[in-house]
This record gives structure tokens, C-alpha cells and sequence, in this order.
């Protein structure tokens, strides 16, 4: 008898240190309250009402990641940014532009393969996002969305002109530009038939230009990334051309008054105006101002179609603009400020983000689920062959692009002259 009860006193021992010995050893057996973490989290364009129900959703599962939500304004996101990572504070989490990792790579941590392999992120999201937010096989963020370049008309002006359906090639789109425009006796363009040709008053139109290239079979960088090759010249089927300048000298007939094609030039309304404003037959945008042109003008008979590709091509080139969610080296808790993102990325959770703000999905199985809406369809569609270039400073090679443009509207330079100009000028930025 003395023995059993030996035994039943150091069982009530060991027993309860053994359960807590496991339970220390095997973390998943019980969840930890661990202590609270605080997540500061920058955003532009999305408002708070956009992530206060997700951060509640998320909270339920991680009650001790607490996440604030600031929005700022675009104008100066960057600036403010830069300047508080510089300082050592700023955001844990952040919006980055799918233009922005070679600037800043050195300031943002990649995610840790437990939350996702680089298999499992090319298997979810459009090649794209592999292509502007991967380096040395390391992913530093995650896109919501991926909006891509297409083509607004105004249905009321194509019927007019007996035109049934948008252009879904250059060569129909040149037909319907001649079509659409309206010049007065002395030949000044009194409507125009789209919204192209120049730079300033334009808006995207080193997005145009940079798809009109990637189109044309240009390498935009070498494969170094050491230098620009929009410039160089291109052999094809024992012809030798450079199709950087055949893109430039498309893109501007449009503004040149000896072309057939004229229909725009540097005294026109800006692009999205003159489109609103039913000056300008069509314009290329993206999905968000669907929102912008109804707003202005509620009664506008309008539509977006697929952008035109080239007739010849066995395959359709579209271009991304976008942006991603990205976690700051500075953060002391970048941990869960990636389980959030991970969290925010999975295919329900971005499909509440999707549905309010109304944007295009960047997850493959999400583009089924829009392909065939009325608005969004045509841009989450063309977000499977959406491209981008890598661009070391994108505000500096937007500014280089665009005097390109201008220099050959205002007749300062010729076609040749100003891609060679540009290309070295970009060169130089990418070996600073």
C-alpha cells in the first residue's frame, strides 16, 4: 500500500511538469498570448474604411498584432518616406510601386519561406509581379491588385462614325483615329480622335510609349541591368531596324500635322478631360478612373476594350502599374508585419479587398471570378500578359522619356536623336 501511494504523490509531480514541458516545447498545442506588437502601416489611395474590416478580421486570428492605418497623399508618399526611413522610423508596413525595388531594395526585408515559397508566389499571382517584386529568388512584396493599360472610347463618337466595335489592332486603331477626328477648314483639330502623340498633357504616356516598345520587340535594358537598350538595333528575318525609334515616330505622328494621323498636339486639354469631356474620341488609362470619368460626367456613353496589339504578334503584350505591400528593414516586428500581409493575401481576404475598392486581381484564381465583369473584366484579363521594365529611379526615367517625346513634337531634335539621347541618359542613371 506504502508503494501505490509513493507513486500516486510523485505522479501528482511529474504529471503537470511533463504537460508543461510539452506545451513549452510544442508552441502549437496551445496558442500564446504572447505580448501585444504594434504595426504602423502606410497606404496610399486605399482609405482607412478599406482595411479597418480586414485588420478586425485579422485581429480575431492575431489579437496581439495591432495594426494602425495611415493613408497619405501620393504626392508626397515617397518623399515622406524616404525621409523617415532615413531617420530609422517611418512605416512597418508600406505600399511599394512595382517600379520601385532597385531603389529600394536595400530598405525593405524580403518574406521568409514559411509564409511563402518563391513556387507557391509564381503559381498565385500573374507572372508580373514575380518579374518587379522577386530579386536573387527573394520576394519583398505582395501585390492586392495588378492594373494594367487599356483602351476608353466613347461609344456615342464610334457610332457616329460607324464604327461597331473598339480597335483591336494598331492598324484598326489608325482607321478609327482618322474616323473620329474633327478638324476645322484650316485643318486644327477641333476633336481628336484619341488622346496621343504627346507627353505633358497626357497622362500615362511613358506607360503608352513603354508598351508601344515592349510591343515592337524591344529590349528596353540590357540583361545585365547595367544599361538602357531601348535604342539599340534589332535583326529580324535578315532585316535590320531599331524598333525603339519605329515606336517613338508612331507614337508621335499623332501629334505631327503632315500625318494623316494627326490628331493631338500641345494645346490640347489634358487627356482625361478632353476624354470627359467628349473632345477626344478615346484614351488609354487604367482601371481606377472608371470612377474619375463618371463622376465628371455621369451621362458619358463610354466603355474600355482590350489595349490594340500588333496585328502580326502571336502574343498580346499589356502593361502593369500597380502596387504591392512591402515590410520596412527598420520594423522591429517584421515578423507579423509579413503575417499580415501573408494573411491579407490569401485568396478571400483579397478577394473583400477586391470587391471594395474595385480593383483588378493580381491571384490567378481571382481572375476568373472578374474576367467577365462589365468594368473590370477587360483590365483583370489583360493582367495575365501584363510586362513592366526594370526602371532604377522611375521619376527620373519618366522625366528622361517625356522630353524625348516633347523634343521630337516641337521639332528640336529628330527621331533618332532623341532615343539616343534618352537611351544614354537612362544609361547613366543605372551606373550611378
Amino acid at each position: 500500500m506504502r508503494s501505490k501511494s509513493n507513486f500516486t504523490f510523485l505522479y501528482s509531480i511529474v504529471a503537470p511538469f511533463l504537460i508543461f514541458a510539452l506545451a513549452a516545447a510544442f508552441p502549437g498545442c496551445k496558442e500564446s498570448p504572447g505580448k501585444t506588437v504594434g504595426l504602423e502601416f502606410w497606404g496610399v489611395f486605399d482609405d482607412s474604411d478599406v482595411y479597418s474590416p480586414l485588420i478586425e478580421s485579422f485581429n480575431k486570428q492575431y489579437p496581439n498584432i495591432k495594426i494602425r492605418y495611415t493613408k497619405k497623399n501620393y504626392l508626397d508618399y515617397e518623399k515622406d518616406l524616404l525621409e523617415a526611413m532615413a531617420a530609422g522610423r517611418g512605416p512597418d508596413l508600406l505600399m511599394l510601386h512595382n517600379t520601385w525595388l532597385p531603389k529600394y531594395q536595400d530598405k525593405i526585408s524580403a518574406v521568409a519561406e514559411d509564409l511563402i515559397t518563391l513556387k507557391e508566389f509564381k503559381e498565385t499571382f500573374v507572372d508580373v509581379a514575380a518579374a518587379d517584386f522577386v530579386k536573387d529568388s527573394d520576394i519583398y512584396a505582395l501585390p492586392l491588385y495588378v492594373d494594367t493599360l487599356a483602351l476608353y472610347y466613347n461609344k456615342d463618337i464610334l457610332n457616329t462614325a460607324g464604327i461597331p466595335e473598339a480597335p483591336k489592332t494598331w492598324e484598326e486603331f489608325l482607321e478609327t483615329v482618322e474616323k473620329t477626328t474633327l478638324k476645322d477648314e484650316r485643318g486644327n483639330v477641333s476633336r481628336a480622335g484619341a488622346a496621343i502623340g504627346t507627353a505633358r498633357n497626357i497622362n500615362r504616356s511613358i506607360d503608352i510609349l513603354s508598351v508601344l516598345m515592349l510591343q515592337s520587340g524591344v529590349s528596353m535594358i540590357n540583361q545585365n541591368r547595367t544599361a538602357a537598350a531601348f535604342g539599340e538595333r534589332v535583326s529580324l528575318e535578315g532585316e535590320e531596324f531599331f524598333p525603339g525609334e519605329r515606336a517613338l515616330q508612331f507614337y508621335t505622328d499623332f501629334a505631327n500635322p503632315l500625318k494623316s494621323v494627326y490628331t493631338w498636339n500641345t494645346r490640347m486639354h489634358y487627356s482625361i478631360d478632353a476624354f470627359y469631356e467628349g473632345q477626344a474620341a478615346m484614351m488609354f488609362n487604367y482601371s481606377h478612373h472608371f470612377s474619375t470619368i463618371r463622376a465628371k460626367s455621369p451621362y458619358l456613353n463610354f466603355a474600355a476594350a482590350p489595349l490594340p496589339q500588333i496585328k502580326t504578334s502571336a502574343i498580346d503584350v499589356n502593361y502593369a502599374n500597380y502596387w504591392g505591400l512591402a515590410v520596412s528593414k527598420n520594423s522591429k516586428n517584421a515578423k507579423q508585419a509579413w503575417q499580415f500581409i501573408s494573411w491579407l493575401s490569401q485568396k478571400e481576404n483579397s478577394r473583400k479587398y477586391l470587391e471594395t475598392t474595385r480593383k483588378p486581381a493580381a491571384r490567378r484564381d481571382l481572375i476568373s471570378e472578374q474576367k467577365n465583369d462589365p468594368d473590370l473584366g477587360v483590365f483583370a484579363r489583360q493582367a495575365l500578359t501584363a510586362r513592366s521594365w526594370y526602371q532604377v529611379d522611375n521619376s527620373a526615367i519618366e522625366t528622361i522619356m517625356a522630353e524625348m517625346i516633347e523634343s521630337v513634337v516641337l521639332g528640336e531634335t529628330t527621331i533618332k536623336e532623341a532615343v539616343e539621347k534618352a537611351t544614354a541618359q537612362v544609361t547613366v542613371l543605372m551606373k550611378d
